[in-house]
Parts: C-alpha cells; structure tokens; sequence
C-alpha cells in the first residue's frame, strides 16, 4: 500500500512515524514533508505545487490514499477535486473546511446549533470595529480579536485595554498582517478557564474523539507574550475529567455533527475541537478541521490500535464499529523554536544532538529542519518536538525534558512549564 501525506511539519511527521508500523504500507510520500522523512525508512519527499500536482502524483504513482495536514489546502478544496477522480483522501471536502477557514461561519454554526460558545460580533469595516470597542464598558476588558480565515494558528489577539483593542484592529484589518485572512474579525468575550483539545475522526454518521490534549498558545511562560502555532502539548489532559468529557459529547460533539448532517457535509476526516473549561461551564472556541499541530504528536505515540485500521473504517462508514485502545501512559511534548519566533527568525543553523534521542524510550518529530550534507538544518520557526512518555504526567514531563538538552542549535528556545 502507497501512502501520500500532505503537509511539512512535525504533525506529518508523526502520522508518516504512527503509519509506517503498519506492515502493509510499503512506502509513504510526505509532500512537501522535512527532514522527518530521513528518520523513517519507507518514507521520502516530494515536491509539489497546485492541486493538480497532487492529483497527477496520486495517479502516476499508484497511490492508495492520501491524508492532508496543511488547512489552506483543504479550504481550496483539494478533496473535492481528489474526489472527482475517484481517488482516496481523507479530510474534509470546501463545504466542511470553512468550519476552519472562517471563524465568521463556525461561531454563526455554533450559534445556529446551539452549541455554547463566547458572545461575539463580526465586522468586517475597521471603524466600526474601532466604534464597537470604544463603547465597550472597561468591564468588558481583556477582549478577543480574532482574524476570519487562516493564519497559522496566530491570528488571535488577546487585547488587555482599548489601546490594545485598537493596535490589534489596525494590525489585523488595516496592516494586513494576516493578509486577506483579516478582511473580517470576530470580536468575542474572553472566557477564563483552562483550555483543552479533543482531536477526532469522522465519517459524517459518528464522531470518534481521541484522547484530550493540552496545548501551550503563547511563546512565554506562564503563558505570556504572542501566540505561536504551540509550543507544548500534554496528554490526556488532567482539567478533561469524565464529567468535563461527557459534558463535551452531549453539548458539544452530538450538536456538532447534527450540524454538520443538517448542512449536507459528508466527508471522512478529522474534526478538531478547541475547548475552554470555565466556572461556566464548557465553552467550544474553534474547530479545526485536521489533524492539530502538535497535539497529533503527543496524542499518536498514546495510541495502540493501528492508525491506518481507523482510516479504513471511516471510509467504510463503520467508524461506530470502531474501539480505540490506549497505552496507559502519558505523553509530554515540547517544542524548540528558532530565537525570535514567531516573529522574524534565523534559518540554517546546524542542529546537534538528534541522533542521541531515542535511547530512553523518547521520540523526536522534525517540524522545521532540512538534511543537507549528512546535517540537519534549521529551515523553519518551529524546528522540532521532543516527546516523552511516561506512567504519570511528572515522568514524561521528566523524559521530554532530559532529552532537549541533548538537542542544540544556534538561539535555540523552548518553554520550560509544559505540563505545569
């Protein structure tokens, strides 16, 4: 069997590692992939550009099936089109990737739903964003301002005061930092609490979750400075207890998929569900419609039954059949980042210490380095996770942390509180 993952980081990476212990997958395909790919023997990279490329690939080379990681590829629609030429792809079609692709659209299906949500408004015209705020009472502060469409998991603004209310309209609506993705805003009530992931499959007939994670927004410590795309991931999530978890199926995934029945979407793929556990209750913030980036990498190496058996049982539209068996342990994951990320970074810097990793039951999954002359250099902000895993959170916070300091690059960073 002949795989082709879509995507280049640390997430692809870890479904190509979790995908390659299945003895009948004879080569898997990362595209663009990263380094990652050198660490796995049956798995290589290829370059590729527009959908057709993917669907060409996927023909000549006798793909079985395809799994897409990057978001911007699904909102373009690279499903539909895969389907169109009767080949197998798992993710969910444009119809169902605007859950992702437009906050607009999801908090208005969460309302429409009923699913239990922040309060929030939509603008899409900066002075009335800036007129809005203005007349919010000072109560009403700290305030989320959130660009519409995609922008790597950096488009939310968490603004303390009016001033920074109205520095994140300009830099959103105005600057353009987010491109076209800020052509309109959510702003939404801040909800205090702790927040959790739950990662799931689907086939549109039921929706499998997996086991909650814990996801580390912000560069700093104590949860401080600018959102990043993650930069550490605990599981299971110790705030997700079995109250929290039932409360989430009833409230939240059963109205989801009643929506998403409702709306026609029909599709095998993942639905991503960011939560806010508060005093009020359980709040949804967003879905993402893929695989989370770096959840996938704490929540896989947990996983004992075999990926590719869930894959194939969504296609089936037997998914309900379906019984995921989980490893008794826990699984901490950090990232190490380029100094300055996410903001302006440096590039191709020599990382040492790779090959010392594994030796203590840890794992390493490649997000942003290339091999070039027998080194592995850094090509991206994010540059790899550290995962370890043990009996209780303590131990595989311990593992994950032993291992880093083995790993070395020029201004390397990483958060030092995952877990804590």
């Amino acid at each position: 069997m002949k795989i082709l993952i879509v995507g280049a980081g640390g997430r692809e990476h870890a479904i190509a590692w979790k995908l390659a212990q299945n003895k009948n997958i004879e080569k898997i395909y990362i595209a663009p992939g990263n380094a990652g790919s050198e660490l796995i023997d049956i798995a290589e990279n290829v370059e590729l550009g527009s959908i057709r490329e993917y669907i060409e690939f996927a023909k000549n080379n006798n793909i079985d099936l395809t799994i897409v990681g990057s978001e911007e590829l699904l909102v373009q629609g690279i499903v539909d089109e895969f389907k169109k030429n009767n080949l197998k792809i798992f993710g969910p079609d444009k119809k169902a990737a605007i859950l992702e692709g437009s906050k607009v659209f999801s908090k208005d299906f969460m309302r429409k739903y009923g699913i239990k949500t922040a309060d929030y408004k939509v603008f899409d015209n900066p002075d009335e964003a800036e007129k809005y705020l203005k007349n919010c009472e000072k109560e009403k502060f700290p305030i989320v301002i959130k660009a519409s469409g995609l922008a790597a998991g950096k488009g939310v603004i968490i603004a303390q005061n009016l001033k920074e209310a109205e520095e994140a309209v300009k830099e959103i609506m105005i600057d353009k930092k987010f491109r076209s993705s800020g052509n309109e805003i959510v702003i939404e009530e801040y909800l205090e609490g702790k927040e959790a992931s739950i990662l799931s499959f689907t086939d549109c007939n039921v929706i499998l979750p997996l086991l909650s994670a814990k996801d580390h927004k912000k560069i700093g410590e104590n949860e401080t400075g600018l959102n990043t795309g993650g930069m550490g991931v605990i599981s299971p999530n110790p705030y997700v207890t079995d109250e929290i978890f039932e409360e989430f199926k009833k409230n939240i995934m059963n109205p989801t998929l009643r929506g998403i029945r409702e709306e026609g979407m029909d599709f095998e793929g993942v639905i991503f569900f960011g939560l806010m556990i508060t005093k009020k209750g359980l709040y949804l913030l967003e879905y993402n419609m893929r695989m989370g980036d770096p959840e996938t990498q704490a929540v896989l190496p947990l996983m004992e039954t075999d990926l590719l058996e869930l894959l194939e049982k969504s296609f089936d539209k037997r998914l309900s059949e379906a019984k995921i068996k989980w490893k008794p342990l826990h699984s901490c994951c950090v990232v190490a980042v380029a100094g300055g990320y996410p903001e302006k970074y440096n590039k191709g810097d020599v990382i040492f210490g790779i090959d010392s990793i594994g030796k203590n039951g840890e794992l390493i999954f490649i997000c942003g380095a290339k091999k070039e002359d027998n080194n592995f250099i850094t090509s991206g902000g994010r540059v790899l996770n550290i995962v370890g895993l043990g009996k209780t959170l303590e131990e595989a916070q311990n593992s994950a942390y032993k291992a880093i300091k083995n790993i070395n690059f020029e201004n390397m960073y990483y958060r030092k509180d995952i877990g804590k």
